[in-house]
């Protein structure tokens, strides 16, 4: 069982603690990216209002996250593609399943 590790971080200049399996370079690197994609939207002048950045925000970073699972099942899908087609190739008993 990993050990729960506390670090402070600052997004939008407010100070958080946060709890975490992960490694504190990890969390740090974290709030980090969280704290600029809030900032961003704050200076593309799309809101002033920090919630509402927030949000804005965090549709953002979760449109990346979705197209790079996108992005990732169609690697999957074209690598096995590829393995099929270069198990094709093999001599039978080298095959494999």
């Amino acid at each position: 069982m990993s050990r729960k590790s506390s670090v402070k971080v600052t997004i939008v200049g407010e100070e958080y603690t946060i709890r975490s399996d992960e490694p504190a370079e990890h969390t740090r690197a974290v709030a980090k990216y969280v704290d600029e994609t809030i900032r961003g939207v704050m200076n593309a002048g799309a809101t002033v209002e920090s919630h509402k950045a927030a949000i804005l925000a965090a549709l953002q970073i979760t449109d990346e996250l979705f197209k790079a699972r996108d992005g990732r099942e169609e690697l999957g899908d074209r690598m096995r593609g590829i393995s099929s087609e270069l198990r094709r190739l093999l001599p039978p008993g080298k095959r494999g399943i």
